[in-house]
C-alpha cells in the first residue's frame, strides 16, 4: 500500500472512532419490538384537520414563532426538547449550552448515555427562573388532568416516554408538549426528532410510554412541568442565556 493509501486509511479509521465517540447512539441498532402496532397506522396520527387545529392553540403558536428546532445529533432530544421550552417563552437558549448545564456524562459534545427525567429536570432549573416539577408513577386520570392544562400558555410540559412503547422501535426520548385536545382526547406532541416532526397521539398511548422504567435511573419515565412566571416587573419573560457552569 502507498503511503497515500495509508494515510487516507488513517483518516477513515480515525473518522470512525470520532463518530463512535461523538454520536454513539447513531451507531447502536434501533430497538426493534415487532409486536407493539405502531402510532403511525392510527388515523389520528397525522390528521390533517385536527393538526391544523393543534397549531392554532396558544402554546402551539409560540412554539411555531419561536422556531422550533430539532435535536443537533442523536444524544440531545432532552437538551432540544428543553432549548424549544425555554424559547416559546422568550429565553434564548442554545443546545450545546443547555448540555453544558447537565450533570450527564458528556464526551466530545455528545451525551453518551442520554438523560434520565430528573437529569433534565435540573437542567432546567439551571436554565429558568421558574418551577420546574417532575410527575411520575402517576394514573391515567392524573395524567390526562395533567396534560388538560397543556395549552395554558403560563405552562410548558415536556414528555419522557419509551419510543419503541409507540412505535415499536426506538429507546427512551424526550420532546416537548405542542397542546391537547380535550374532545378525542389526544395529546399534541412536537418531537424534536427530524424524522417524526409534530404528531398527535391518544392520551392513554403516551401515559402507557411514560409508565416505563428508564434503565439509567432505574425510575419511572414521566412529564416534566414548567410554570411560567413573569418578570419582577411584570413584563414577559425576557431573554436569559443559560452559562455553563
Amino acid at each position: 500500500m502507498t503511503r497515500n493509501r495509508w494515510l487516507a486509511a488513517a483518516a477513515l479509521i480515525g473518522l470512525a472512532v470520532f463518530g463512535l465517540w461523538a454520536k454513539p447512539f447513531a451507531l447502536l441498532p434501533e430497538r426493534q419490538d415487532p409486536s407493539v402496532v405502531s402510532i403511525e397506522l392510527d388515523p389520528v396520527y397525522r390528521q390533517q384537520y385536527l393538526l391544523a387545529q393543534a397549531w392554532r392553540f396558544p402554546v402551539a403558536v409560540a412554539y411555531r414563532r419561536a422556531g422550533f428546532t430539532h435535536q443537533d445529533n442523536a444524544s440531545f432530544c432532552g437538551p432540544a426538547s428543553a432549548s424549544n421550552l425555554l424559547r416559546s417563552a422568550g429565553i434564548e437558549a442554545s443546545q450545546d449550552a443547555l448540555a453544558a448545564l447537565s450533570s450527564a456524562q458528556s464526551i466530545l459534545g455528545s451525551l453518551p448515555m442520554g438523560l434520565t427525567l430528573d437529569e433534565e429536570a435540573d437542567m432546567l432549573r439551571k436554565a429558568a427562573p421558574w418551577p420546574v416539577t417532575v410527575v411520575r408513577d402517576s394514573t391515567l386520570a392524573d395524567f390526562r388532568a395533567h396534560l388538560s392544562g397543556a395549552n395554558d400558555p403560563a405552562r410548558r410540559y415536556i414528555v419522557n416516554f419509551d419510543r419503541g412503547a409507540l412505535f415499536g422501535r426506538g429507546h427512551g426520548h424526550f420532546s416537548p408538549v405542542l397542546g391537547y385536545l380535550s374532545g378525542p382526547d389526544l395529546v399534541f406532541v412536537g418531537d424534536v426528532n427530524r424524522d417524526y416532526g409534530a404528531y398527535l397521539v391518544r392520551t392513554e398511548r403516551l401515559w402507557r410510554a411514560t409508565d416505563t422504567v428508564d434503565s439509567t435511573s432505574g425510575k419511572s419515565r414521566g412529564l416534566i412541568v414548567v410554570d411560567i412566571r413573569p418578570e419582577p416587573d411584570g413584563t414577559a419573560p425576557g431573554s436569559r442565556t443559560p452559562s455553563p457552569p
